[in-house]
């Protein structure tokens, strides 16, 4: 019986040698991930000084202290630069609100203080200005609308998951979750970038308190609270309130009906 394999066997390749590019591939990777950081950091302190993004490309790399072929190594352009901020500044602005919903209790509950939070992070500060959101942003949503949704990612995600669980909890009800979480971010959002609505004989702006009276409405038909209960307690009970009415129509019936015994 012949030990000689009929067909050639490709030998392995030697661990040593696996081990020593794996190790040569995380140092690249690092060195080129610090480059990377060190333009974006750059391009940051330029927004903050000039209070815009008009800024160039060589100005990012002289801030940097990096040369012009190094940037277009890691970036098309000017353009690609800006978008990588945005979508930094947005999975940043989910993480944190994963990290603050952690002590939240209740899927409605956490639902409601994440749109607190996205319609006050939306919300433009006197004084303060946010060039990379209130111009590149827009300008981002004309020409490249898929890049926009692309960044939103992060968020839209932490959103599907809370109106996920709400749904498994009982307290909401919809057949799309990611398509209802997206109409709660852009309703939270856009709300806040507004300045005022023409409500009666005066604007008035819409507050994050009625956002989500909106949106509490949309997922649970238990919107417009009244009185001493918010919305979210009614929406938590659905039946009690469907008991209470059918006694209390009872309890209505016409002097002289006769009443069937149960």
């Amino acid at each position: 019986m012949s030990v000689v394999p009929a067909e050639p066997v490709e030998s392995p390749e030697p661990a040593w040698r696996q081990r020593a590019v794996e190790r040569s591939t995380r140092a690249a990777k690092l060195r080129a991930e610090q480059r990377v950081q060190r333009f974006l950091d750059a391009a940051q302190e330029l927004i903050a000084d000039k209070g815009t993004t008009d800024f160039t490309v060589q100005e990012v790399v002289e801030r940097s202290r990096q040369s012009l072929r190094s940037f277009y190594q890691h970036f098309d352009g000017k353009h690609e630069l800006l978008l990588a901020l945005f979508e930094d500044a947005l999975s940043r602005s989910a993480t944190e609100m994963r990290e603050r919903l952690s002590t939240v209790t209740g899927p409605l509950d956490r639902l409601k203080v994440a749109v607190d939070l996205l319609y006050d992070s939306s919300t433009p500060r006197e004084g303060q200005q946010s060039p990379l959101f209130t111009d590149f942003a827009i300008q981002l949503l004309v020409s490249h609308p898929d890049q926009v949704a692309t960044a939103h990612l992060p968020l839209l995600a932490l959103f599907t998951e809370l109106v996920e669980d709400a749904v498994k909890a009982g307290q909401a009800v919809t057949p799309r979750p990611r398509r209802t979480a997206s109409l709660i971010m852009q309703t939270a959002m856009f709300t806040a970038q507004a300045p005022a609505a023409p409500v009666g004989a005066q604007p008035s702006r819409i507050g994050a308190e009625d956002v989500w009276e909106f949106c509490l409405g949309g997922i649970t038909g238990a919107g417009q609270a009244t009185g001493g209960e918010s919305g979210t307690q009614k929406a938590a009970a659905p039946k009690k309130a469907a008991t209470k009415r059918t006694t209390t129509k009872k309890s209505a019936a016409p002097k002289g009906a006769t009443r069937t015994k149960a």
